[in-house]
């Protein structure tokens, strides 16, 4: 997928005069890349615009103009993005209660690597989980993911966690929008 440049990048006050147009688009990329499984887990796949506007999100509100530091978030978000064939996944672990969400973040360690998109022959491809978001105690409330589906198109997304199990199809606009990203 290809990655965010510095020169997609605009200073704070050019983009608070375009945020709007960006901030609308970029929420309708992420709607189309967004999937609800079960009742505590929501998957954003990432693209190119969608880190783009995280990227100037980050400068905005930071108000960030140093060269070095502009680089460092452009470096950072672009981890978000899969390489050639692979989707990149933010990964939302949702629960409201602070106890409830405590115990589970505990007692998931091993729920990230249990999930998956499934591919139209059935293949079930298994995340590749950033390790820095999990400790040997607890997970972090937000994963980042990789699937590496070979450019294959995903049809659904599932957990197979012995205390989560669920599975979801994507929607042809769903579908749609992973097959541009997987091919950008």
């Amino acid at each position: 997928m290809r990655k965010v440049e510095r020169s997609e990048i605009l200073d704070y006050v050019t983009y608070e005069e375009q945020r709007p147009q960006i901030r609308a688009s970029a929420m309708k990329a992420k709607d189309l890349r967004r999937v609800r499984l079960g009742e505590n887990l929501t998957f954003l796949f990432e693209n190119h615009e969608t880190v783009r506007y995280q990227i100037l999100e980050m400068i905005r509100a930071e108000r960030i103009v140093k060269e070095a530091d502009i680089q460092h978030e452009i470096d950072t978000y672009n981890e978000l993005l899969g390489e050639n064939g692979e989707l990149g996944c933010t990964l939302l672990v949702e629960i409201e209660d602070p106890q409830e969400r405590a115990e589970k973040l505990s007692r998931w360690l091993g729920l990230p690597e249990k999930v998956y998109v499934k591919l139209d022959d059935g293949t079930k491809v298994f995340a590749k989980v950033d390790q820095r978001q999990k400790d040997d105690k607890k997970i972090s409330s937000v994963q980042f993911l990789k699937f590496p589906c070979d450019g294959k198109v995903p049809v659904a997304v599932g957990c197979e966690y012995e205390e989560y199990k669920a599975e979801v199809e994507l929607t042809p606009e769903q579908r749609k929008a992973l097959e541009e990203d997987l091919i950008n």
